[in-house]
């Protein structure tokens, strides 16, 4: 089976959140499985192309409403995985900026999802691989799906199946009807979109035309199909899960990559079966972000995008209570909206010796805040997956999360005793008392129950979240998308 990933983003090359860890890791599980699976992303301006062995591959021509549009078609190998990227002036090959305002971004990627469809006949031409399911992911390339369905009378495409996968609901490539009349796209007018008024929105059109749709956990399957996570999209979502055309299935992890046993990024490297030098991990960020060295105090991590989805306005005023009562050190890595990242500064600048926020994103930092820490907080509001708390598991840092999407999927909640089961810390109400409540239970039960917290710990680490499963799952979803499809 040949598959076709068409994402904005993808690791190492471009990323911004959990999809292009998706996208990085889950065709290279695909491929371990027989099905061929390759990726097609925008060339932006900014990938690195020497450093990411990226060569000139051919050329083509693409006729537009406005003109003919040059397509240049570059190629690269990541783990074995066959990766095209696509440079088009005005669209992609410029720029420093993954993403760009919003109108702007509506007609890139709209003519990028023509370019993904012409970049599949191309390679059947020049290659003879023939295309048996386009996968698209989010509203970027979303339109992909439309484009399909609208050919399904010429004999290339007929036979094609289409598979969307949501990674985050909030984002939708809504109000886009101009971008695509600008750029000649027929009108879509299958019943139900026209009915709930979403025939302009990306995201929206993709649910009603794709064969399948997923999500990237099973909770946020559910979660989507009512309006408080639904966006205004419920009813569509409703709609296809009625009809067995939604399924959940989580996100994995490459095992290899984030592995504290082999990760050059830390200083001490370690193992579920030898925990002795993961301390030391701990003193060392402390000497490196000019904290006090001490292994015994409790060190609170995140690594994370400061927005209201993330829950660290919930965050914030619990950790100012926390700092001022406890002996405890916190450590937050990230960036976002202004007001957050205000906040985070304020909490360094009254709780300086035990307080540290690194505005901005460093990788090597943040394997080693995953490594170090003994609690990982993510409070989200809403969470599709996540991939922060497995790789903290992985690397021994017990999650304190709320119940919502991916965490509610990924993390046990303890059990306040011997830790028979448990893999971190849970909570339900959107609320700073929550947070802090649970923060201290963490904290109670790392000074006063240290065989529980071990237990737990070593638990979370040996928890399986490789690609394995769920790439199963993925190729039955293909299937089941082929199917559908040929089947009228």
């Amino acid at each position: 089976m040949n598959v076709l990933f068409a994402a904005a983003e993808m690791a190492p090359f471009a990323k911004a959140g959990g999809l292009a860890d998706v996208v990085g890791s889950l065709p290279k599980a695909l491929r371990s499985m027989g099905v061929d699976a390759r990726v097609v992303m925008p060339l932006h301006g900014f990938i690195e192309r020497g450093r990411h062995n990226i060569a000139y591959a051919f050329h083509f021509q693409f006729g537009r409403r406005r003109g003919l549009a040059d397509v240049y078609v570059h190629q690269a190998q990541r783990d074995g995985v066959p990766v095209y990227f696509l440079e088009s002036y005005p669209f992609f090959g410029q720029g420093w900026q993954l993403y760009t305002d919003t109108e702007w971004d509506r007609q890139r990627f709209i003519a990028f999802s023509e370019f993904t469809l012409a970049l599949a006949w191309q390679l059947a031409q020049r290659q003879g691989w023939k295309l048996d399911a386009l996968h698209v992911h989010d509203w970027h390339t979303a339109l992909g799906s439309f484009l399909v369905a609208h050919s399904r009378f010429d004999p290339f495409w007929q036979p094609v199946g289409t598979v969307l996968t949501i990674h985050n609901m909030g984002y939708q490539g809504d109000w886009s009807g101009g971008a695509l009349f600008d750029a000649g796209i027929p009108a879509r007018t299958q019943p139900e979109l026209v009915f709930h008024g979403k025939s302009d929105n990306l995201l929206a059109i993709a649910i009603a035309y794709s064969d399948m749709i997923t999500t990237v956990s099973p909770r946020y399957a559910e979660e989507i199909q009512y309006p408080r996570f639904g966006e205004g999209l419920e009813a569509l979502v409703r709609w296809r899960a009625y009809g067995g055309d939604l399924m959940g299935i989580l996100n994995g992890l490459d095992m290899e990559r984030n592995d504290p046993a082999t990760d050059p990024a830390l200083p001490y490297p370690f193992s579920a079966q030898d925990l002795a030098p993961r301390p030391l991990n701990k003193t060392a960020l402390q000497a490196q972000l000019g904290l006090p060295q001490r292994a015994d105090v409790p060190l609170i991590g995140a690594v994370t995008r400061l927005t209201a989805q993330k829950g660290f306005d919930l965050a914030i005023p619990a950790l100012h209570r926390l700092l001022a009562d406890e002996d405890v050190q916190v450590i937050v890595l990230g960036s976002g909206e202004g007001y957050l990242e205000d906040g985070l500064r304020t909490l360094e600048y009254t709780y300086g010796s035990r307080m540290r926020a690194v505005i901005g994103y460093d990788a090597v930092l943040s394997q080693r805040i995953y490594a170090a820490s003994d609690l990982f907080l993510m409070p989200s509001r809403y969470e599709p997956c996540g991939t922060s708390q497995m790789i903290a598991m992985r690397y021994g840092a017990l999650p304190v999360v709320r119940e919502t999407g991916g965490l509610a999927d990924t993390v046990q909640n303890y059990d306040n005793g011997d830790a028979e089961t448990g893999t971190g810390f849970v909570f339900l109400w959107e609320t700073p008392e929550a947070v802090l409540g649970t923060l201290r239970w963490a904290l109670e039960t790392y000074r006063s129950r240290p065989q529980a917290f071990r237990r737990m710990q070593l638990r979370a680490m040996q928890t399986d979240f490789s690609w394995h499963k769920s790439a199963a799952e993925y190729v039955r979803v293909y299937e089941r998308a082929l199917k559908r499809h040929r089947s009228g």
